[in-house]
């Protein structure tokens, strides 16, 4: 599906290109990519670059186009094989008169940029600083998702405190895989934006309290992603630690019944052979067998409660 909006006092909605505008194209019909390509004419290598579900952000220039490649974060989607978060690749493709964003994928972060430049009067003063608004509205989105993963967390923690169950612990683990997600993701929008800063013919334009405010989004979610993934791990090792404890506690119960219940089948045993065993007369020696039996097995278990072997 592909939108247009054009530069006034904020992003306005139009019907049709016009120069300069914003040709946003989520989740792309055979339509909307034989426009991009036989209309606009941006290079097929760049649409399929950004196709690629594991493009890695970076920034490209080929005959006068250039190629902004990001990843932003999203939440339930199907390629994440049942992980609440992951992050996608968003392109910008540009040249002259020609702006285009390519993403695959449904997202929230399109919509609520154009809704917070309608509310702030945003203005598009060049091509890059269109692009450096996205990754920091991207910035934003990371660190919304984020809180949203700490809930999780303390939820699956309330749950592991009842009982230490198999679905609490998956939980955890696509959280954590999450995580990596986003510290990879980010990590790679920071390199991009160092080397935006850097380019030659954009060097003397740039606005440096907007490059400020954009690095300091990404570092406070690259700092909030380590923490949680630090504060997640710790909380893992802690939980295999109570598994493997629990485990021995209850393998030491069970070794302590087993001996309990073989002493009496050990003297059943000896006296249960067709040998002389000085009692095979005496009327009285099943009764002094099963009493001998009860009195060494309750002897053997007050010793392993004082041992604390139970």
């Amino acid at each position: 599906m592909k939108t247009f909006f054009k530069n006034s006092n904020y992003l306005v909605p139009i019907e049709e290109w016009e120069p300069n505008c914003w040709v946003c194209v989520e989740d792309p019909t055979d339509e909307d990519k034989d426009y991009l390509l036989n209309n606009l004419k941006i290079p097929v290598a760049f649409f399929n670059d950004i196709e690629d579900i594991d493009e890695r952000p970076r920034i490209e220039e080929e005959d006068g186009w250039y190629l902004i490649l990001f990843r932003i974060p999203v939440a339930n989607i199907s390629i994440s094989g049942n992980l609440p978060f992951n992050t996608i690749p968003l392109g910008i493709i540009f040249k002259d008169e020609i702006f285009v964003s390519v993403c695959f994928y449904q997202n929230d972060l399109i919509s609520d940029f154009i809704q917070y430049s309608k509310r702030k009067n945003i203005i598009k003063k060049n091509n890059f600083d269109l692009v450096l608004r996205l990754i920091l509205s991207s910035s934003v989105w990371y660190l919304k998702y984020l809180k949203q993963i700490n809930l999780k967390i303390k939820l699956a923690e309330t749950q592991l405190e009842k009982s230490i169950k198999n679905e609490e612990l998956q939980t955890l683990l696509k959280i954590e895989k999450c995580l990596v997600f986003f510290t990879t993701s980010l990590k790679g929008n920071e390199i991009l934006i160092h080397k935006i800063r850097n380019l030659k013919e954009y060097k003397n334009d740039y606005d440096e309290d907007l490059f400020e405010d954009v690095e300091i989004e990404l570092r406070q979610a690259q700092e909030i992603t380590k923490i949680y993934s630090d504060i997640l791990s710790g909380m893992m090792d802690a939980y295999a630690s109570v598994i493997s404890n629990n485990l021995n506690i209850v393998m030491k119960l069970l070794t302590s019944i087993s001996i309990m219940l073989m002493i009496p089948t050990l003297i059943a045993s000896f006296y249960g052979m067709n040998v002389p065993n000085f009692v095979e007369d005496s009327k009285l020696a099943f009764g002094l067998i099963v009493v001998s039996s009860f009195l060494i097995t309750i002897l053997t278990t007050l010793f392993f409660k004082k041992k604390n072997w139970l």
